[in-house]
């Protein structure tokens, strides 16, 4: 099959622990060296990896097998219980997509925002499997916890927010049944961009909101509430040892760099990557510096003789 760029892509439906379907998306021959699993983050899909892929697919030429998925709740994964929107169950999910389609061989994680802190979950939730197979990991635009003491994640305590939890626990078939809307924190971030005088590319406006207007209020509130005590900054020990880099905007409004530079703290020989200027969405506006930092990890990874030791 094929996607909207035309190129060949070979699509799956995974079942997670609890019933829930997520499709999953390949690119690249599956014998490849190593796999790379790309977790996306909140009120996005697959579709927010489209840029880099691209970029990805032409420098890594065939020696990275690519998998990207929908979370549940989003995109074409299947919607559930709004109980079950929390980061702990994103790590078992992500389990159930290694076990479906990367059951062996070498792996990379490479999360963006709430996919780099569902990654660091899983490493907690599956230590072993941690040690033994995976050969790097990419944090973009993510925290280990904290995320309401500063920048915009403060709003994850605000009043307005839980109001916000509690109309649609009181209504959830309203909720889920209402016009879609645009993602309540994303929204809020280009907004205070635009009023900084911050540029923003207009086509990852566009993409962004298309994407999080596509999302249940059901999912984007469920997810709001694990953001608030997300803390696995502990798990970060389960990675001691395996080539890493942090990746942030120096002007990331939702994770805001400090973020970056105290995860990169907690994993020595981490490369930490400041893009200046550069916002949230890094993955989409700042494809070409994103990349070479991914590039950069693959050749560590690369390395003579640390593949061969890994999987």
């Amino acid at each position: 099959m094929f996607d909207d760029t035309g190129r060949h892509v070979r699509r799956a439906t995974v079942v997670a622990d609890d019933g829930v379907p997520l499709a999953v998306h390949e690119y690249g021959p599956r014998d490849a060296d190593v796999t790379a699993v790309f977790l996306h983050g909140h009120c996005m899909r697959s579709q927010a990896w489209s840029l880099l892929r691209e970029v990805l697919e032409s420098s890594w030429r065939g020696r990275v097998r690519m998998v990207f998925y929908d979370h549940r709740g989003h995109g074409n994964s299947g919607h559930a219980p709004a109980s079950t929107y929390t980061i702990d169950q994103l790590g078992r999910d992500l389990d159930a997509v290694i076990a479906a389609v990367a059951p062996t061989g070498p792996l990379l994680l490479i999360g963006h925002s709430m996919g780099g802190m569902a990654a660091l979950t899983y490493a907690r939730q599956r230590p072993d499997e941690i040690r033994a197979r995976l050969a790097g990991i990419a944090l973009i635009s993510t925290a280990a916890g904290g995320l309401a003491e500063v920048g915009l994640g403060k709003m994850l305590r605000s009043p307005a927010i839980g109001a916000f939890h509690v109309a649609v626990r009181r209504a959830p078939r309203v909720a889920a049944g209402s016009k879609r809307v645009t993602c309540l924190v994303g929204g809020a971030a280009l907004r205070v961009a635009r009023t900084r005088g911050r540029t923003v590319d207009p086509r990852v406006v566009v993409v962004a909101a298309a994407m999080a207007a596509e999302t249940s209020v059901v999912t984007m509130a469920g997810f709001l509430a694990s953001f608030a005590d997300f803390d696995e900054a502990g798990s970060t020990a389960v990675l001691a040892g395996i080539p890493a880099v942090v990746v942030c905007g120096t002007a990331d409004l939702l994770t805001p760099i400090a973020h970056s530079e105290s995860l990169a703290a907690r994993l020595p020989g981490s490369e930490l990557v400041r893009i200046a200027g550069a916002g949230h969405s890094i993955i989409m506006d700042r494809t070409s510096e994103v990349a070479a930092a991914l590039d950069a990890l693959v050749q560590r990874v690369a390395a003579p003789g640390r593949l061969a030791t890994t999987g």
